[in-house]
């Protein structure tokens, strides 16, 4: 690439840094010398201390600009990059680094601090704590000594403390933290179990004489939801003779110490699989590295709520390490294509590999039958519900695992409640399932308040529902499509929006009116004060569909390698940029000597 930097014709100055979760933002100020072309887009690169670019930014706008009375050209930039993935479904790596701007294929300025920024960069940088905090990614910029002028530095270091060893990195050219971790654990960490998996690989991989699906969850012992949904609509379709359907469902994360023929046969399954299906994290593929012909796909059943899993809350307690499960991802999928992004930062992948199939639990729940059947069964289950207004109080837990989750029943008024039901309204208690300990519903009021905690599938109780009571609960998502209203109990917005995250706007996003206390919901109620314009706003922008062939959809654009052209175009351009910033030479005329 031709080095054009100590010709001037550009110049540029980074003048804002901040941060939006993992999301790095720079402001950087372009300015144009009178006979420099202002017309060909420009890129920007971050290359490490080896001349090699790690990522690409992305531009997210600009605005131009004329400066000393038309004398200076400049347009400002605003730019991100993703830390935990700049497109590589991996955290940018270890390094020091500069921005370079190019244009067309040469490089044409190297971007600096301005001089109001030098006293913020302290602040402005971070570090982002995992592993039980004992590990570190740090984000630092600075100024060095005896420079000319105020070169842009960044310096990203991934540690530990004293005597725990430093994440794997992947620095040099034909590095992958796959296979590095694939021989550590292979030697140390899980020998066994890794060791298995391979061995059955070998033995079995395509001997079936037909492709293998696999339906699998680390996180339940029965299959349910989104999983449920793509198998028995595969059985429907007949495909169990053209394909091996294996299933494996495990409790592992609240029983590790799983016997050895439970691994034995969950492992087999796996080596076994073409495609392998997920519901949630799979602790096991944190460590375990499937091979690269298996195609693992993440099924997740939260459909768009607010508050930040994954890498969306990086540096939080309980965040993902820097490789893990998610990386491994060939796709995911999502409701539309405008909330794709949501789901990518969870995962650590890149928006193109999040499918907008729709949620496929959602089939059956738009199913006029299944509606009629539950319904009628619903009113016979709670006949507290029947010829009543049902209220529906279904809040997410509190905690931070399955282990601890929990919710704090004190700040429910029953009193007041069961006094606003009057003769109008039942209401359904339906806690989060990680929440063992049942509602303390007074026994007097058990002729209008029902706890609803061990019914299976809450998209069923919205049947009867006319006000859903919630709060930061992805349980919004199947529920808007009811188009009724909702409430949000927001009693500790700020105190989990600090240790959850949200990774978009609270009250901005929620579909209705949020409020801080029981009171306030009381209120709501009594004057249906719902703000239920905002209900109709949500469904436009999270279904791209609303029709009950999502798992369809999974099955022909996955299994059936059917994906729609602007998807493969999505996927190809993210390839493209991957593949440039491979064969990119940053190496100055000298060769960096």
């Amino acid at each position: 690439m031709e080095n054009l930097i100590d010709k001037r014709q550009i110049t540029a100055q980074v003048t804002k840094i901040s941060w939006e979760r993992i999301w790095l933002h720079l402001e950087v100020k372009v300015t144009f010398a009178e006979d420099a072309d202002t017309q060909s887009p420009l890129s920007f690169y971050l290359v490490n201390g080896l001349y090699e670019p790690k990522a690409k930014l992305k531009v997210t706008g600009t605005d131009r600009r004329e400066e000393n009375s038309g004398q200076e050209r400049c347009i400002i930039y605003r730019l991100k990059v993703n830390i935990t993935n700049p497109g590589t479904s991996l955290c940018l790596p270890q390094g020091t680094y500069s921005m370079i701007i190019c244009q067309k294929k040469s490089q044409m300025a190297k971007a600096e601090i301005a001089q109001s920024l030098v006293q913020d960069m302290s602040s402005a940088s971070r570090n982002f704590l995992y592993g039980g905090r004992a590990k570190v990614y740090s984000v630092t910029f600075y100024v060095t000594e005896g420079d000319e002028g105020l070169p842009f530095i960044m310096y990203v270091l991934a540690g530990g403390r004293t005597g725990i060893s430093a994440p794997a990195v992947h620095a040099k050219k034909g590095f992958h933290p796959k296979e590095a971790l694939k021989k550590k654990y292979s030697k140390i960490n899980k020998p066994l179990k890794v060791d298995m998996y391979w061995k059955y690989r070998k033995k079995y991989k395509h001997k079936s004489g037909r492709p293998v699906v696999m339906f699998m969850s680390e996180q339940s012992t029965s299959i349910s939801t989104n999983l449920k949904a793509v198998k028995d609509r595969m059985l429907a379709r007949g495909m169990d003779k053209d394909y091996i359907i294996v299933e494996s469902y495990r409790s592992s994360v609240t029983n590790p110490r799983m016997g050895l023929k439970s691994w034995m046969d969950t492992l087999k399954k796996m080596a076994m699989a073409d495609f392998i299906f997920l519901d949630d994290h799979a602790p096991m593929l944190d460590w375990l590295i499937v091979d690269k012909d298996t195609t693992l796909i993440q099924l997740w059943h939260a459909g768009a709520g607010f508050k930040s899993s994954g890498y969306s809350r990086w540096g939080h307690i309980g965040c993902p390490a820097p490789y893990s499960c998610h990386r491994q991802y060939k796709y995911g999928i999502a409701g539309s294509k405008n909330i794709a992004h949501f789901f990518s930062e969870v995962w650590g992948i890149n928006d193109s590999q999040v499918l907008p199939t729709g949620m496929p639990r959602i089939d059956e729940f738009l199913d006029e039958n299944h509606r009629r059947k539950k319904t009628k069964e619903l009113y016979e289950k709670y006949p507290v519900c029947k010829n009543k207004k049902v209220i529906l109080f279904a809040p997410t837990y509190r905690g931070t695992n399955k282990a601890n989750a929990h919710y704090p029943y004190e700040l429910i008024d029953f009193d007041r409640l069961y006094e606003i039901c009057g003769d109008e309204y039942a209401v359904l208690f339906k806690m989060h399932p990680w929440v063992a300990a049942q509602v303390p519903i007074p026994e007097q009021y058990r002729d209008k308040f029902a706890d609803a905690g061990k019914y299976p599938n809450i998209n069923d109780l919205f049947y009867i529902t006319e006000l859903l009571i919630t709060d930061y609960s992805s349980n919004i998502f199947e529920y808007s499509l009811m188009k009724k209203p909702m409430l949000f109990y927001a009693f500790d917005e700020i105190q989990y929006s600090f240790s959850r995250g949200f990774h978009r706007p609270y009250e901005e996003s929620a579909p209705g009116r949020v409020c801080h206390t029981f009171d306030e919901i009381l209120t709501a109620i009594e004057q249906k004060d719902f703000d239920y314009p905002k209900v109709e706003e949500y469904v436009e922008k999270h279904f791209d569909y609303i029709d009950s062939h999502s798992s369809d959809r999974v099955i022909d654009w996955i299994i059936l390698g059917q994906l729609p052209d602007a998807v493969k175009q999505d996927l190809a351009a993210d390839a493209a940029v991957n593949k440039e910033l491979e064969t990119l030479d940053f190496k100055p005329a000298d060769g960096g000597k």
